[in-house]
């Protein structure tokens, strides 16, 4: 997992980026301003800044250009067309407006590691093994095999992992928003991952709401 700054002067935002982050198994410090980024990025180094924009001190276009490289997502709550081609043009991998979604981000923060060769192409948890690069599978050394929605729907899970996820919200992630069937899809397809992996107990229902991986991370 990575090692993740954040910069964001408001404290609710700021803790629960944070925690989220956390959830998923990344080691993360967040300060309130631009002058403090800088200073942990001097004694420290960080495979990724989640930077926001309007901050005390030094604004975040201004510590961006003082970070030397290191990967950055835009966190602001600055929409127009301007600023978001300020931000991607002056080399951000990304930029993401207030408000947002919690999964969103954790998606996009997962994209950019990637590029970045920051974030691992192989999951490992007790007896399950996952190579993401090639869509493979092992349970206790053995290969399972997945249809193409199973794998996705594993994938989902295992990059939220420790985070309830509803239904709907596993609907939207793997089948699309177009998507016409109902949620029963998504407990059937449940079903399964936990038979071939055994993860009875690891894929937790949450009630009256979907489905969460708790995994230590």
């Amino acid at each position: 997992m990575a090692t993740i700054l954040i910069v964001e002067d408001e404290a609710a935002i700021n803790e629960l980026v944070k925690r989220n982050l956390q959830l998923v198994g990344h080691h993360c410090t967040s300060v309130m301003d631009g002058k403090s980024a800088l200073e942990e990025i001097a004694n420290r180094a960080y495979d990724l800044v989640v930077l926001d924009i309007m901050l005390p001190e030094l604004d975040g276009f201004d510590v961006y250009r003082q970070l030397g490289g290191i990967p950055t997502i835009f966190l602001t709550a600055r929409s127009s067309l301007p600023d978001r081609i300020k931000g991607l043009s002056m080399g951000a991998d990304d930029y993401l407006v207030k408000p947002f979604e919690m999964m969103e981000l954790l998606a996009r923060v997962e994209a950019v590691l990637r590029r970045t060769q920051k974030s691992k192409s192989v999951f490992e948890a007790g007896h399950v093994k996952i190579d993401f690069d090639s869509r493979q599978v092992y349970c206790n050394g053995q290969r399972v095999e997945f249809t193409p929605k199973e794998y996705d729907l594993l994938e989902v899970l295992v990059h939220n992992r420790n985070i309830a996820l509803s239904r709907e919200r596993l609907l939207e992630l793997v089948w699309g928003y177009d998507y016409e069937g109902d949620t029963r899809t998504i407990d059937v397809h449940i079903q399964k991952l936990r038979k071939k992996l055994s993860w009875e107990n690891a894929i937790q229902t949450v009630y009256k709401l979907g489905y969460r991986l708790e995994i230590s991370t």
